[in-house]
């Protein structure tokens, strides 16, 4: 089995910054794109940033150059820094995964638990 564990949760004012990570674990061949997702309350999930492989990030439009994501192969880590947070970049954030197992050809999709990040104004 496979498991995505988050760290980070966090309460921090408006303008400061927050580190986030996921780690995976489990039986794992290889891992395809990493990505951080969130959702605040009464919305739906949306994708903040992804990141191939190779390092190759994407970003939604609405963090602009706020966020950074990178990601440690060696460690099966994803990280997600985030800069001059702004209230409504509260949510809970996800991380995503793409693994391909031992013993399988086929990329699967793996969720972390989730992690509250609040900003306060």
């Amino acid at each position: 089995q496979v498991q995505l564990v988050e760290s980070g949760v966090g309460l921090v004012q408006a303008g400061g910054s927050l580190r986030l990570s996921c780690a995976a674990s489990g039986s794992i061949l290889r891992i395809d794109a990493m990505s951080w997702y969130r959702q605040a309350p009464g919305k739906q999930r949306e994708l903040v940033a992804g990141i191939l492989s190779n390092g190759r990030p994407v970003y939604v439009d609405s963090v602009g150059d706020r966020f950074t994501i990178s990601r440690d192969n060696a460690k099966n880590t994803v990280y997600l820094q985030m800069n001059s947070l702004k209230p409504e970049d509260t949510a809970v954030y996800y991380c995503n995964a793409d693994i391909v197992m031992f013993g399988s050809e086929v990329p699967e999709d793996y969720w972390g638990q989730g992690t509250q990040v609040t900003v306060s104004s």
